[in-house]
C-alpha cells in the first residue's frame, strides 16, 4: 500500500488543487491534492526540492524551472555559520498537524547557516545591511552597488527569512527577540573582526539597538531606517498583527501573496514588480518552514515589542550612548507615524534625515539615494 509523503493545499483564488463546493443545502467540501509514493520513507515529508515544491506551501513549488531572479540572487551569495543550535536534536514537526518536516526545516547539528551577499573589498571598512520585517537581504540589492567602491557591504538574511536557515519553533530556535539579539552578536563576530557600521530597517532596529548597547566598542556607527521610536510605535500594524493570530495567522503565513506581496505593499507607496515579487515569494513557495517562522516571529514581536521600544528610547537617550546614530525616515510610512520622531531626535541629539518619497521600506523605495546617503554618512565619520 502506498505511503503518503506530502499533502498540498492551495488558496482557492490562485490554485486549482483545492475545490470548494457550497450551496445552501450542502456543506463546503475541502479536497486535498496528495502525492504518494511506494517507497519506505518512515515520515510524512512537508519539504521537497525546489523543482518539486513543499507539500505545505499554498502553491506547491516554483512557478517554473527556468532561471529566476531568486536563482541569480542566490548565486551571488554565500553561507556563514553562526550561533549554536539549541534543543534536543529531535526531528522538527509542523505546529498544525504534527507531521515531521523535511530536511530544510530541521535545525543544523551545530551552527545555523546565514545567507549573505557582499560587495566591495574585505579590506575596507564593513557596513552590515540588516533587513526588516518581513523582508530579505534582497531589499538592499540597489544599495550594495553604491557602497562597493569604498566599503565592504554585507547584506544578510535573518534566521527564518530568505535563504538563511528556518528552524522550526521549539526545535533549535524560538524566534524570541532576545534570541535574535544573541544571534546577531554571533553572526557579526563570524563576518568580521573589524568595527562595523550597522544599517538596520524597521522593527528589527530594536534588536540591533539592544545588541549595540552592550557592544558599543564594536560599532563605527548606527543608521536606523524607520525604526519604532515612540510609544505609538509599540503596537504592530494590522497587516503584521494578523500574522500572529491563532490559526488564521498560520494560514496567512503559508500564503506567499499574503506573507510577502500584500504585507510589503501595505506599508507605503511601494508597488512590487513581478520579478521582484518572485524573490520574496520564493521561501514560501518551496517550504512551509518560512511561514511557520514568520508566524513565530510575529507572535514574539507582538508580545515583546513594547518593552523593546521602551529600551530603545532609554538606550538612545542615555548619556553613556557613544555610537554616532542617524535616523533616516521615509515620510510615506503607513505603519509608523512620524509624529514624535522629530522631537525624539532633537532631545536625544541624533541626526534625522527625512526622505519624502519613501515609505517604511526605504531601501526598496529609494535604494540608490539611500546608498549614497549611507556612503556620505560613513565617509564623513571616517574623516573626523
Amino acid at each position: 500500500m502506498a505511503t503518503l509523503h506530502s499533502c498540498s493545499f492551495s488558496s482557492l483564488h490562485s490554485f486549482p488543487s483545492v475545490t470548494l463546493k457550497y450551496s445552501r443545502t450542502q456543506p463546503r467540501i475541502l479536497r486535498f491534492n496528495c502525492r504518494s509514493s511506494s517507497d519506505d520513507k518512515e515520515d510524512y515529508l512537508l519539504d521537497a526540492p525546489v523543482s518539486v515544491g513543499d507539500g505545505f506551501s499554498f502553491s506547491g513549488g516554483k512557478y517554473s524551472d527556468e532561471p529566476s531572479p531568486a536563482d541569480e540572487w542566490f548565486d551571488r551569495g554565500k553561507f556563514v555559520k553562526a550561533y549554536p543550535v539549541s534543543g534536543t536534536g529531535e526531528k522538527a514537526k509542523d505546529p498544525i498537524f504534527g507531521l515531521t518536516m523535511g530536511e530544510s526545516s530541521q535545525a543544523s547539528s551545530d551552527l545555523f547557516r546565514w545567507f549573505c551577499v557582499e560587495s566591495g573589498s574585505s579590506n575596507n571598512s564593513p557596513i552590515l545591511l540588516i533587513h526588516g520585517l518581513p523582508s530579505q537581504a534582497y531589499s538592499y540589492r540597489k544599495v550594495l552597488p553604491m557602497l562597493e567602491n569604498n566599503y565592504h557591504a554585507i547584506a544578510l538574511d535573518w534566521l527564518g527569512f530568505g535563504f538563511s536557515d528556518k528552524p522550526q519553533p521549539k526545535y533549535g530556535f524560538d524566534y524570541t527577540l532576545d534570541e535574535y539579539v544573541a544571534s546577531l552578536e554571533s553572526v557579526i563576530n563570524a563576518l568580521t573582526d573589524k568595527k562595523v557600521t550597522l544599517v538596520v530597517q524597521g522593527y528589527f532596529s530594536a534588536i540591533a539597538i539592544k545588541y549595540a548597547s552592550n557592544h558599543q566598542e564594536k560599532l563605527n556607527g548606527l543608521i536606523l531606517l524607520n525604526p519604532p521610536l515612540t510609544i505609538n510605535h509599540a503596537k504592530l500594524p494590522s497587516s503584521l498583527s494578523v500574522l500572529s493570530n491563532f490559526l488564521l495567522g498560520e494560514i496567512f503565513c503559508q500564503d506567499p501573496l499574503r506573507a510577502s506581496d500584500k504585507t510589503l505593499q501595505s506599508c507605503g507607496p511601494y508597488q512590487i514588480k513581478e520579478d521582484v515579487a518572485m524573490v520574496y515569494r520564493r521561501p514560501y513557495l518551496t517550504s512551509g518552514s518560512a511561514g511557520f517562522a514568520l508566524n513565530a516571529i510575529s507572535k514574539a514581536m507582538k508580545k515583546q515589542l513594547k518593552g523593546y521600544v521602551e529600551d530603545t528610547r532609554a538606550i538612545l537617550m542615555d548619556n553613556n550612548w557613544s555610537v554616532q546614530t542617524t535616523v533616516c525616515w521615509g515620510q510615506r510610512d503607513r505603519w509608523l507615524s512620524f509624529d514624535g520622531v522629530e522631537d525624539f531626535c532633537k532631545e536625544s541629539k541624533h541626526r534625522l534625515v527625512e526622505l519624502p518619497m519613501s515609505g517604511h521600506h526605504v531601501q526598496e523605495d529609494s535604494g540608490e539615494e539611500l546608498g549614497q546617503l549611507i556612503a556620505g554618512i560613513v565617509g564623513k565619520r571616517s574623516s573626523l
